[in-house]
């Protein structure tokens, strides 16, 4: 039941934010589009409320219900980037708005990039380990919680591999290639 609120959760994510942006750049409805875009965070709720429900009922956490967690924390972190990314596309395509912005690839505009994901990460991983250790509290029984401490473990080992990387990049910013000389 929960990989299926994951899958529903997703493909409702981006049918509410494609309808949302569809109807604001296509029709010219802003407010209809934002009736659509502001049910893009209620996908997690929803989600949230199913996880929550399964649990209560006294199921066993399973590898999905940790998932559910990590599903919400991120979509929480990165769902404003994500829905920029996509509506800065949209706009371009479908109504003559400007060229999206390219991620900067190289020197301190990369660095910066790397560090504003990176915190976007740190606030993914606190969201969905408080969502597992309030859980964890919440339902009081190790035996049936032992997954959600895992999924503490998984992204706290996820979370310190991108800060590796991001204070790697920081050391060793990438630097465009020099031109081919014949």
């Amino acid at each position: 039941m929960i990989v299926a609120a994951i899958i529903a959760g997703e493909v409702g994510f981006w049918v509410f934010l494609l309808g949302g942006l569809a109807v604001r750049y296509l029709l010219r409805k802003p407010k209809a589009s934002a009736v659509l875009l502001v049910c893009v965070p209620l996908v997690d709720l929803g989600l949230l409320a199913v996880t929550v429900l399964d649990l209560s009922r006294g199921t066993t956490a399973t590898l999905a219900h940790g998932l559910a967690a990590a599903y919400i924390g991120f979509s929480v972190a990165f769902g404003h980037r994500m829905i920029r990314w996509t509506d800065q596309r949209f706009a371009h395509r479908f109504a003559g708005g400007p060229p999206p912005v390219k991620n900067p690839k190289y020197g301190r505009e990369r660095v910066i990039f790397e560090w504003q994901d990176f915190r976007r990460a740190a606030v993914a991983w606190a969201i969905s380990c408080g969502l597992l250790e309030l859980a964890v509290l919440i339902i009081g029984a190790p035996a049936r919680t032992a997954e959600l401490s895992g999924w503490i473990s998984r992204l706290t080992v996820i979370t310190a591999i991108w800060g590796i990387w991001t204070v790697c990049t920081t050391l060793w910013p990438p630097k465009p290639k020099a031109p081919a000389t014949d």
